[in-house]
């Protein structure tokens, strides 16, 4: 399984912050926001991963997370020269897809429930056509919004709905075999002139191979694209992680734990960024056991 994050776009629903920085480099709590939509990937086993991103911001992030090697990851780059639709990823990755199946995650969105890794897990090794996430909110209009029949079935998906069916939105995560790429390639542009990706997730519908799984109570998703829901994010985490102890998102914790490195490497990281309470977490992790 590969794993792509798009972490395209220019951030203008966060302007004038994203004039000058990358959008998926603002902190979330202590932070950069591009490290959570990585973290799920990597609590999915994904470790062959694309980072998709502008020309401009690319450098940023290349900076920030090299080869990905310290985490036991492989990572590589690609540039999306202009905002042409989440589906573009597919035509930019299908190198990188090859001939397996894919795990899309957009670079602004933040998942976090108690068996989180263990559904996205299994969505990753039984997929069989396409596995989309869904999550109710309170103003679907706004959202690609999914509707279940009385057995659980996906039947329908409509995006940005004037009168929603339902008020589950589909969010920034997507599961798929290797068909989606030749979907992609198929796919005409929208009024827009993007290749939308609900086009791709309807074509996987009409053939009957789309299904959907619920993210309900217990579970947090934040599409961290506006000043509002970034600080949301951000006060969310900072609760979470001061009551608990425990880090979210913490990729040394998570690439120890699922054994992409071994406790001496998660260690030498740890030691590098000993100044910050990050780095000292990630001590006390590996050398005092911490849960």
């Amino acid at each position: 399984m590969k794993g792509i994050i798009l972490a395209g776009g220019r951030g203008t629903r966060l302007y004038p912050i994203t004039r000058a920085v990358s959008k998926q480099l603002l902190p979330v709590n202590d932070k950069p926001l591009i490290y959570y939509p990585l973290s799920a990937l990597m609590l999915a086993d994904i470790t062959d991963i694309l980072v998709i991103s502008t020309p401009e911001d690319l450098p940023q992030l290349r900076r920030l997370l090299g080869d990905g090697g310290q985490w036991g990851l492989r990572l590589s780059y690609a540039e999306q020269a202009e905002p042409n639709g989440i589906a573009e990823a597919f035509l930019i990755g299908a190198d990188h897809i090859g001939d397996g199946p894919v795990t899309l995650v957009l670079g602004d969105n933040i998942f976090h429930g108690h068996d989180f890794q263990e559904i996205l897990r299994n969505a990753v090794a039984t997929v069989d056509g396409c596995t989309l996430f869904g999550y109710p909110v309170s103003d679907p209009e706004r959202y690609g919004i999914a509707e279940t029949d009385a057995a659980g079935r996906l039947v329908s998906i409509e995006e940005k709905p004037r009168k929603p069916r339902t008020n589950r939105a589909v969010v920034g995560l997507y599961v798929y075999d290797n068909a989606v790429v030749d979907i992609a390639k198929n796919l005409r542009p929208s009024a827009r002139g993007e290749l939308e990706i609900t086009d791709v997730n309807l074509a996987y519908l009409r053939r009957g191979r789309a299904r959907l799984v619920d993210f309900g109570r217990g579970y947090a998703w934040f599409d961290a694209g506006t000043p509002e829901s970034l600080f949301e994010a951000g006060q969310y985490f900072r609760l979470l992680e001061r009551r608990q102890g425990v880090q979210v998102a913490c990729l040394e914790e998570i690439a120890w734990r699922r054994g992409f490195i071994d406790a001496d490497a998660c260690r030498r990281l740890g030691e590098e960024l000993a100044a910050s309470p990050y780095g000292r977490y990630v001590l006390s992790v590996v050398d005092g056991g911490w849960l």
